[in-house]
């Protein structure tokens, strides 16, 4: 499957949101396989991680993103769930559950209720490996314009997160870069 294809086939020819989906999609990939390659004894779908991480933000097009160069109905909140939709029916169902459960840092059914968010009430966490580090790799990007390269510091991809995210990600953190976690560091 070739995810770039996918892309310009789903979008108008020339447009902006084809040029950010691929650039951004390769900014996440690229940081997801890096980091799985850290870890040679854990086993990685390499190919699966890199086809999801180019799709995962499929469901913008169907948002109310100008900037972004999409032009649809829905919030923007609600571009996983509308991934999810449009990769089912492109009959790639593993790649929809990266769509819906990549935003954020996960989010669980509570925490939609709790923070009143406009999604429906399921929990929506990254479950597989190459979920995980998707979810993870897309926290230190942005979409904004002349922000799509660049790589967001460490502190600085926890800081962009709402409070209720950061205990997933800061564990993702102390896993994936091996930062001493806050116990540890105050007894050095």
């Amino acid at each position: 499957m070739d995810p770039r294809a996918l892309i310009l086939r789903l979008t108008p020819e020339g447009s902006r949101a084809a040029e950010l989906l691929i650039t951004h999609g390769e900014m996440v990939a690229a940081l997801a396989v890096a980091v799985a390659m850290r870890f040679p004894d854990i086993e990685t779908d390499f190919e699966f991680l890199y086809e999801a991480a180019m799709l995962h933000d499929i469901g913008m097009l169907r948002t109310d993103a100008p900037s972004l160069g999409c032009f649809g109905t829905a919030p923007y909140i609600r571009h996983g769930v509308l991934g999810r939709q449009m990769l089912e029916e492109e009959g790639l169902h593993r790649h929809a559950l990266v769509c819906e459960r990549h935003f954020l840092a996960g989010v669980s059914a509570g925490d939609i209720q709790t923070q009143g968010l406009d999604l429906p009430v399921r929990d929506m966490l990254p479950v597989s490996r190459e979920e995980i580090l998707i979810c993870y790799a897309d926290c230190f990007y942005s979409k904004k314009a002349g922000k799509l390269t660049r790589r967001r510091a460490p502190a600085e991809a926890l800081a962009s997160l709402p409070e209720f995210c950061r205990p997933a990600f800061s564990s993702w953190l102390e896993e994936f870069l091996e930062l001493p976690s806050p116990v540890q560091s105050s007894r050095l």
